[in-house]
């Protein structure tokens, strides 16, 4: 990776020497220096337990703004502005708050930035509001510092200086929010990382895959990063292999942790005979993958679609990977298996086990983190096999199993 070095004027005009940087992800403890240096700044402290292995999670701020339609800012207008153009209602959120199923909402969240100049960043849902249906995209401010190019939904730009956004859709269920939940998490590069090259890849003397039963490593399958696959065969210790949320449900409220009983929210779906399963059209569904993967402490690793152009059906889109996901301190975690948020659209769609669905893109860490995934951070899926969010708890038998068709 390649390193940068120069003398750089500090946020209140000190001048000092920069030592030489690498490129990549920044860790845990180069955002704890971020902090510090007010390059990522908040009128409410920032709490160490926001800090994860390779992002920081965003707070909700004391307002929501709901709006008639999803919006990017331009180079002419500033995020307020576009607000006030399309606000319906401004709504309080320094109390439990209930935003509905399918409006769309704007909301400022806690932390701004100041960042240096070759630092940009990257936004994606929290695990947790992937696996709510919960869509997020996080948006910063427009106006002529900036490219036309550069705003885009989830990225902000190198150097950027000003407040974030954040849009709010929860496609399945009502939800309780409040000031301070936590729905996305940013993550801060330094220059232009590539992606890790199939070769690296099959180089890399860490396991990154794993089967079933914890052995191997596991053969790899690459692409342009590691295949991933659905298991509609099921295990030993579950025959589950899917859950499908169900309609017109109760609302959830994001800041209880078990309080909502799955059984009203899911229909669970036992592996079927054909090992296939037909989607319906705009329903959500919770599936996991056939691999274990494993994600050493100097890497972390996004998912992505394995087919864009197919369209018909979407897949994880809170696909981010800390460092320590599935591997732990030294590897003595063998895998953990992806969990996989789906929909499909417009028609129904066929899913075979072991299909390929997903590609895992490794992309290199400036450096170890301090903490890693699952390292008493109180990370919630670290071993995890096909899991609903924490928001939900299953009874050990499911009272209400809906009979798969293929």
């Amino acid at each position: 990776m390649g390193t940068t070095k120069e003398t750089t004027t500090g946020l209140f005009g000190e001048a000092g020497r920069r030592e030489p940087q690498t490129t990549g992800i920044l860790s845990s403890q180069e955002i704890f220096e971020l902090i510090q240096n007010q390059k990522i700044r908040s009128f409410t402290a920032i709490e160490p337990s926001q800090v994860q292995p390779a992002s920081i999670d965003l707070r909700l701020g004391n307002v929501a703004y709901r709006v008639q339609a999803s919006f990017l800012p331009s180079r002419t207008s500033k995020v307020k502005e576009k607000i006030n153009d399309l606000k319906i209602a401004e709504i309080d959120l320094t109390k439990p708050t209930l935003l509905e199923r399918g409006a769309v909402f704007v909301i400022p969240v806690v932390e701004q930035l100041a960042l240096p100049f070759d630092v940009g960043g990257v936004a994606n849902p929290k695990s947790t509001t992937g696996r709510l249906d919960i869509f997020t995209r996080l948006v910063t401010e427009g106006g002529p510092d900036f490219e036309a190019h550069e705003l885009q939904f989830e990225q902000v730009p190198k150097g950027y200086k000003g407040e974030l956004y954040v849009q709010v859709v929860s496609r399945t269920f009502p939800i309780i929010v409040g000031a301070g939940t936590k729905l996305n998490q940013l993550r801060f590069v330094r220059g232009k990382p590539p992606a890790a090259s199939d070769y690296a890849l099959g180089r890399m003397e860490e396991g990154l895959m794993y089967y079933e039963d914890g052995t191997g490593p596991a053969k790899t399958v690459l692409d342009s990063g590691l295949l991933m696959s659905i298991d509609l065969a099921g295990s030993a210790d579950s025959s589950v292999v899917a859950y499908k949320a169900k309609r017109n449900c109760p609302a959830v409220d994001l800041s209880k942790a078990g309080a909502h009983d799955a059984a009203q929210f899911w229909d669970a779906i036992t592996a079927p005979a054909s090992k296939r399963l037909v989607l319906d059209p705009s329903d959500f569904y919770i599936l996991a993958s056939r691999e274990r993967i494993s994600i050493p402490s100097n890497w972390a690793a996004e998912m992505t679609q394995f087919d864009p152009s197919i369209g018909e059906f979407s897949v994880h889109y809170a696909g981010f990977f800390d460092p320590g996901f599935g591997y732990g301190t030294a590897g003595e975690i063998k895998g953990t298996k992806a969990v996989l948020e789906v929909r499909a659209h417009e028609v129904p769609i066929l899913l075979e086990d072991r299909q390929v669905v997903g590609r895992l893109m490794y992309h290199k860490m400036a450096s170890v983190p301090d903490k890693l995934y699952g390292q008493g951070i109180g990370s919630s899926y670290q071993q995890q096999g096909l899991a609903l969010s924490k928001q939900f708890r299953v009874a050990p038998a499911a009272a209400s199993i809906a009979a798969a068709k293929s």
